[in-house]
């Protein structure tokens, strides 16, 4: 945004909104870019052939370790099945590369 922000040539003393900086030199919200980023590792990781480490399991996290008391971790599982739920999107779509 500081960066927006002097493109535009505005300051934080200007108390302009960021949606209104944002519009104006056409960036996208910062939590649009990230969900779209994870769902096309997501893809990635998806088309990659089932032998490959990715795929595996080697890589995910162990389950007998304790975890901590309180609210547990979000996983990365969790949060690439809460994003093709809120933007409607099936498996299928994202291994596609062209969609």
């Amino acid at each position: 945004m500081r960066m927006l922000r002097w493109f535009c040539g505005h300051t934080r003393r200007d108390r302009v909104r960021n949606e209104v900086i944002r519009d104006r030199v056409g960036v996208a919200p910062i939590e649009e870019k990230l969900t779209q980023h994870r769902l096309r590792w997501f893809g990635h990781v998806q088309r990659r052939p089932p032998e490959a480490p990715v795929r595996n399991g080697v890589l995910e996290r162990v389950d007998n370790i304790k975890r901590g008391r309180g609210r547990p971790k979000l996983t990365s599982d969790e949060s690439v099945k809460r994003d093709l739920k809120d933007w409607n999107i099936s498996k299928e779509i994202a291994l596609d590369m062209s969609a």
